[in-house]
């Protein structure tokens, strides 16, 4: 049986070309503790969003995670903030670093987005019990404008290279793709 490939020879993607099935990369499973953790260590990441008009846009954010949920803090002018007011949905791309050399494994999803304002009770409340130190140590609280992007963590997250060692990942990379699941997918 055949499979597409993902690349061909010439290092471009394709679909036309196809290889065996026993040679179609497979799906990794981390462990979802694991992907919390590495998360949780990190406070950078790219935050990804789009305009009412589908216009995109990208930058690399400050994070904070509280209880699987990610705050960045920004401007309410912001585009960032424009475009979450919008439309309610991010992308977000964490790169994890394993070694000093080579691409970084990544943490990837999509979620929903809500902005608040600084003197939100649920910023207020966080802000008084320490719980955003990493993001709001530099006054951020005070900025007048400021406001906060609250992006909660969603039951299902893709990583690269993550859960596996990194000759697996080197001997390996289409075999690298992960995918975690949080927590059950509730269905409505």
């Amino acid at each position: 049986m055949e499979a597409p490939l993902w690349m061909n020879d010439g290092g471009c993607m394709t679909a036309t070309q196809t290889m065996p099935e026993h040679d179609q990369p497979t799906l990794f499973r981390p462990d979802p503790a694991q992907i919390r953790r590495a998360i949780g260590r990190r406070s950078v990441a790219t935050l990804a969003t789009a305009s009412e008009h589908g216009r995109p846009h990208a930058a690399t954010v400050l994070y904070q995670l509280v209880d699987d949920v990610l705050y960045v803090s920004t401007s309410r002018d912001s585009r960032k903030a424009r475009n979450v007011a919008a439309t309610g949905r991010v992308g977000m791309t964490i790169a994890v670093r394993r070694i000093p050399f080579g691409p970084p494994a990544s943490i990837q999803f999509q979620s929903t987005a809500t902005v608040l304002d600084n003197d939100d009770p649920e910023i207020v409340e966080l802000a008084a019990s320490r719980r955003l130190d990493t993001i709001t140590g530099h006054g951020e609280l005070d900025l007048p404008g400021g406001c906060f992007l609250r992006i909660p963590l969603p039951a299902r997250l893709v990583t690269y290279a993550l859960g596996m060692s990194l000759w697996h990942v080197m001997r390996h990379p289409l075999d690298a793709a992960g995918q975690v699941q949080l927590r059950p997918t509730v269905r409505t």
